[in-house]
């Protein structure tokens, strides 16, 4: 075994000879709809933020009783349409109808491939390495708010707002960054997912047992996102954020230039540092500490009480 599993290395990196196979394992709980859609592509993003192939993925389905054929049907075939994008096949899994869970449950292993030398992971990072970060903040936890709260959103925000938000949801895949990061200078690379660019941050600083300087106020909020933030009274930098990757590099102009020849929208959002993990914000700067719990779960949760 290569690389082992851990705080912001969410995948192993088996030694193949020639080549590598990167194996990764995520669920999805915060999802009522697209819930096919995220599978694969939160899956297939942690082996892109490897700069992996995705091969193969196992998809289980837990389902609530009294579920339809139907649910499970528009699952699958929103879960196929999106593996065959990618390229990717869907190997196998398990279907089951549980009392155990109130709400559908997905359960993705995916089989990445790398050429040996080829891969990066995320304890790669060295001091002063630039932190870079694709798209925005947010992306994933923004078009589940928009889908699942429309009714309460709807009051507050245009139509408009709304339909581009849930729109998000076709945004959620790094694997063309991971691609072209992994050629073009990345030392790691971390995908955002829960607890958002606050987590993630810190937890690529833990695996590579750095400090990293991370500049909130250079971290890119689209304005959807801002706008349903802002109604809810949520910090967006901590919202579940797939569709955002977070990349180190000792030649940030080399990656940027890279990613944009490729479309991909990035910024320099930070800097590795030797120790001390630090959040700026404006004039101010405070520890950086993983986000005690994510935005959308904190959200979601007190509707339910």
């Amino acid at each position: 075994m290569l690389v082992r599993a851990g705080i912001g290395q969410d995948s192993a990196v088996l030694d193949f000879g020639p080549y590598v196979c990167v194996i990764t394992c995520d669920p999805i709980t915060g999802a009522v709809r697209h819930l096919g859609r995220l599978a694969v592509h939160v899956a297939c993003n942690d082996l892109a933020a490897t700069g992996a192939e995705p091969v193969a993925l196992l998809l289980t389905l837990l389902l609530p009783v009294g579920s339809a054929e139907r649910d499970l049907e528009a699952i699958m075939e929103e879960a196929g349409r999106t593996a065959s994008a990618l390229g990717v096949a869907i190997a196998g899994g398990h279907t089951e109808v549980t009392p155990r869970v109130t709400q559908t449950v997905a359960v993705v292993a995916a089989i990445g491939r790398a050429e040996q030398g080829a891969y990066v992971h995320g304890g790669g990072a060295r001091p002063g390495d630039s932190l870079l970060l694709t798209k925005a903040a947010g992306i994933e936890g923004t078009a589940i708010l928009a889908t699942d709260l429309a009714e309460e959103l709807a009051g507050r925000l245009g139509a408009d707002v709304l339909e581009r938000a849930r729109g998000f949801v076709d945004d959620v895949s790094v694997v063309p960054e991971g691609r072209v990061a992994a050629r073009a200078g990345a030392t790691a690379m971390h995908d955002v997912t829960e607890g958002g660019v606050l987590t993630a941050a810190w937890e690529l600083a833990e695996a590579s047992g750095l400090g990293v300087e991370l500049w909130a106020d250079a971290v890119p909020v689209r304005p959807e996102t801002a706008a349903i933030c802002a109604a809810l009274g949520a910090d967006p930098l901590a919202l579940i954020g797939s569709g955002a990757m977070l990349i180190t590099t000792p030649a940030p102009e080399v990656t940027l230039g890279a990613l944009d020849r490729a479309g991909i929208p990035s910024t320099r959002v930070g800097v590795m540092r030797p120790d001390g993990r630090v959040l700026r914000r404006g004039d101010r700067t405070e520890p950086l500490v993983p986000a005690p719990r994510d935005e959308l779960w904190r959200i979601l949760d007190a509707r339910s009480t």
